[in-house]
Formats: C-alpha cells, structure tokens, sequence
C-alpha cells in the first residue's frame, strides 16, 4: 500500500507519539495503522465497506457496526475538515485495520452541535476497511455494476450465515432448543398452567428482543430498557397485549406465543424469514438478521363469541409485522 507520501507529509508537520504510542496527523488526528495491505488508498468517490466501532474515552460504544453483521457501505466523501474520520479512511486501503483517535470538540463544532450526553475529549474510531471499489475511469455503468454485485454477494453471504448464528447463540447461552417445521426454534424456560392461548385470544406479554450480538433493541420492562440504554420517558413500560392469530406481528410471535399458557417465560430464536427478513428494521434490525426473544406470557384474555370483531389491532413495537 502506497503510503510513504503520506507519511512524509505527517513527518514534515511534525510527526509524535503520545503516550498511548498513537501518530500524530493532520488536523491534530491521532492514529495507529494494525493491519497495513497491499493496494491503493481509498479515493474520495470510491466505493468503500467499512467496519467501525466508535467509542468515547471511558470506552462508552457509541456506534458499533459489527453488530449489523455487514460493513458500513458508502462512497467515500470529501473529508470535511483536516483530520476527520474520512482523513483517516483515505489512509487506508482494503484490509487494513486502524485506530483513530479525534478530538471531541473539533469534530462537533463542525458538527454544529455537541450530544448532550457525550462525555471525553475524543472520539475513538476502531476501523477495519472489508471493501474497496475504485471508481478511477470507470464508467458509472460499470462501477455500479459492480457495486450492485457487491451487495448481492453479501445478502447470500448473510443468508447463508443465518444457521451458524443461530446455533452459535444456542450455544454461547446454553440453550437447548426445539425447531418447529417452519425453522422457529424455542424453549419454555417456566412452564405455566391452563390450556394453551388459541388465535382469537389477546396476549398480554412482557419481553426483552435483541440480536445474536447480544445487543438488545427494544423491551417493555423498564428496568431492562434503562440497563441497555433504550428507554424512552415517553413511552408506557409494562405487558402489551397483541391479538393472537390476526398477522399483527411477525410470524416467529405469532407461532411460538401459541405454543404457551398462563404463566409461561421462554425464549424464541427467530429466523429472519419470521422476523424482518431480507430489509430488516431501519437502525434497529439488520438485513437477514435473526433475532431472539425473552417472552412472559402474563395473561390470557380469551376471545367473546359474542362480541363484536375489534378494530385492526396496533403493532407493538417489539415486533411489528413486516
């Protein structure tokens, strides 16, 4: 990789370590190159899929892009200013592995403004590039073409990658899980008593939902969401009630509530194809992403022949249908 320019350039503004052992570049940036490949830099205008955990000083993750299970894809902009991330990334060709290290309030003034909670003088970026499509004189019909392979390769690369996942955190959580004919795998963890909740019935459920990552995205129990850093004050916290049967939420809940009674907590590990499938949920659920819920069945209302059909039930927000 053609870096010795750079290099020089950093040197003749006076090249240092801190004491962390981190370069000095332009723009005050801080840097450490890990994996350093064979190639050209990335060019502003290329296509580029980056992997990028981005942290404050006290280690607080503020963006972690391997929790999508794919890189973060662009075409690679003009830096904004010197010493920005982008700076950093121009570095850097497919392969290779970096740490960044900006400062806080440079970053924000250009910004326009500083999140109210962010606390540290830097943002630390961990980036590893998966991906690099130089655009050089290519014709757009071309670069696209390829661009458009790029991603077709990778939903098969994350479709086919759904099973191994899956049985990875099966594994990682001890959990010893029945598959059911439509690839839904489950465990009752608490049996509870009564018949079993039939379609027409309303659910009243608490649950917790998060991805194989661990990361957890959304739950109705207060306690869980402040733990996660996902409450919202404005939202009520407490069971929802979904009708059972009447395609309100995605399929994996549709069957696997059916399968408890009064009383019951279980697991469900989702397959995509019952949860978001290949769009996922925006800034929430990747693509090809499958999911696991913790469920408490609290209570069963059952279903009044006699009372007129209720209006389209409203889809909770752990899991709305596609």
């Amino acid at each position: 990789m053609k870096k010795n320019l750079m290099f020089l350039a950093v040197a003749a503004i006076g090249l240092a370590s801190c004491n962390s052992g981190l370069k000095k570049g332009e723009g005050g940036m801080l840097y450490s190159i890990h994996e350093d490949k064979e190639g050209p830099t990335v060019k502003e205008g290329d296509f580029v899929a980056v992997n990028l955990i981005a942290k404050n000083d006290a280690d607080s993750v503020l963006i972690n892009t391997y929790d999508n299970g794919q890189a973060s894809p662009s075409l690679m902009p003009k830096p904004q200013y010197k010493g920005d991330i982008y700076s950093g990334i121009a570095m850097l060709s497919e392969g290779d592995s970096a740490t960044f290290k900006i400062s806080a309030d440079t970053m924000f003034a250009h910004m326009g403004q500083r999140p109210p909670n962010f606390k540290g003088k830097y943002v630390i970026y961990e980036v590893k590039v998966a991906k690099v499509i130089a655009k050089g004189k290519l014709s757009n019909e071309v670069f696209q073409g390829r661009i458009t392979d790029y991603f077709t390769a990778e939903k098969t690369r994350m479709k086919n990658a759904e099973s191994g996942k899956m049985a990875k955190y099966a594994s990682d959580k001890g959990l010893k899980l029945t598959k059911t004919a439509s690839g839904l795998m489950y465990e009752i963890k608490t049996q509870g008593s009564g018949p079993k909740i039939m379609p027409g019935d309303s659910a009243v459920i608490n649950y917790t939902g998060q991805l194989l990552t661990g990361k957890v995205f959304d739950s109705s129990v207060k306690d869980v969401a402040q733990k996660n850093k996902i409450f919202n004050p404005m939202r009520p916290y407490g069971p929802i009630h979904i009708a059972v049967g009447a395609g309100a939420v995605i399929p994996g809940w549709d069957e696997g509530v059916q399968l408890l009674n009064k009383g019951s907590k279980a697991t469900l590990v989702i397959p995509s194809k019952l949860a978001y499938g290949e769009r996922g949920a925006p800034n929430t659920i990747p693509p090809f992403a499958p999911i696991a819920f913790d469920i408490e069945l609290v209570d069963i209302i059952h279903a009044n022949p006699n009372a007129p059909k209720p209006a389209a039930p409203q889809l909770p927000q752990a899991a709305p249908q596609q």
